[in-house]
């Protein structure tokens, strides 16, 4: 790759549809070996940015760079090093999996014998070997994404494009999937994700960017989002309700030291307050509550998600959806 330790840099991507500026300024760095999540309400920009990034959408301004080349200038080069996975799986329901591996091999320009090798290392390395010789429309949902992921890597591309990898997958099919990015990573592949499932990002992404009209609005890792909207919180659940004020005098006293306010639902006979020392604020809670003859039916820590990430960052609630231009990408494009 480049000499920058980015696999994906982006540097004041604009793009206009009409009247609607998709992209406003879009800045992005990915460091290679690493999983990066866009996160983002409809319209955010997202796909948008995906589609100039994997050379299928001229930007209007600014310049990008995948595994060292630009997207617009070195676009061919750039497509050689770049995998791109879907919406929707790109497979042909009649053939067996093996048969789609080797048909994309072939139309990789492999040749019979590479594109034959190929498939077969890729089916092992999904746990799909079992069932390469099964038409497609036979496999499961978490099985179909895994040899979608595995059609991506025929040319073992150093940078993969994943868009909404686990899109309408049951819990097991998305296990499957996240199990299979992990992988990847371990291996080196570097994998910039965008998905509606804030657990999945929080799973699978080391670095997260929330994408809100057009450009990036905050970054981090999962754990420092979070900890920038507030922190962990101890709540109590009481008893009885006639415990309520001795409780919540005990849980500001040890768990904020008085400084922050406590907040108090007699509907819920809940407490809950901020707490900068989580561990030992929660033991120290429990133990005078216990001291104090105040029996407690629950206690426990509670850490912000990043649903609240997003919705203190947005405004909005994450939910599915194309901005202008943003058409379900086919697979990347063959050179």
């Amino acid at each position: 790759m480049g000499g920058t330790g980015h696999a994906v840099l982006a540097e004041g991507l604009r793009k206009r549809f009409g009247a609607t500026e998709a992209l406003a300024g879009f800045d992005l760095a990915v460091p290679e070996g690493t999983v990066c999540g866009l996160l983002g309400p409809n319209g955010a920009g997202k796909t948008t940015a995906v589609r100039v990034l994997t050379t299928l959408l001229r930007p209007d301004g600014g310049r990008a760079e995948v595994a060292g080349f630009d997207v617009v200038r070195q676009a061919a080069r750039a497509r050689h090093r770049i995998g791109l996975v879907g919406q929707h799986a790109a497979l042909d329901e009649v053939l067996s999996g093996r048969q789609n591996l080797e048909m994309f091999g072939r139309l990789y320009h492999l040749g019979a014998a590479g594109a034959r090798s190929r498939a077969g290392e890729l089916l092992e390395r999904f746990g799909l070997t079992g069932a390469a010789g099964r038409p497609v429309r036979l496999y499961s949902g978490g099985m179909r994404r895994r040899l979608d992921l595995a059609a991506g890597l025929i040319l073992s591309p150093p940078v993969l494009f994943l868009d909404e990898p686990t899109t309408g997958l049951d819990p097991r099919g998305r296990t499957d999937v996240w199990e299979a990015v992990g992988s990847l990573v371990s291996g080196g592949t570097t994998v910039l994700l965008t998905t509606q499932y804030l657990e999945e990002a929080d799973r699978l992404a080391g670095r997260i960017c929330v994408v809100d009209a057009g450009r990036v609005i905050a970054e981090g890792s999962p754990s420092e989002l979070k900890a920038s909207i507030g922190a962990d919180r101890v709540t109590v659940v009481v008893r009885r309700e006639a415990d309520l004020p001795a409780a919540a005098a005990i849980v500001a006293r040890v768990a904020a030291r008085g400084a922050s306010p406590v907040a108090v639902d007699r509907d819920t006979r809940r407490i809950s307050a901020p707490v900068t020392d989580p561990v030992a604020a929660l033991t120290e809670v429990a133990r005078a509550l216990r001291d104090a003859g105040v029996q407690a039916e629950d206690i426990a820590l509670r850490r912000p998600t990043l649903d609240e990430v997003f919705l203190r960052l947005t405004g909005r609630e994450q939910a599915p959806g194309r901005e202008p231009g943003g058409r379900d990408a086919a697979r990347g494009a063959v050179a």
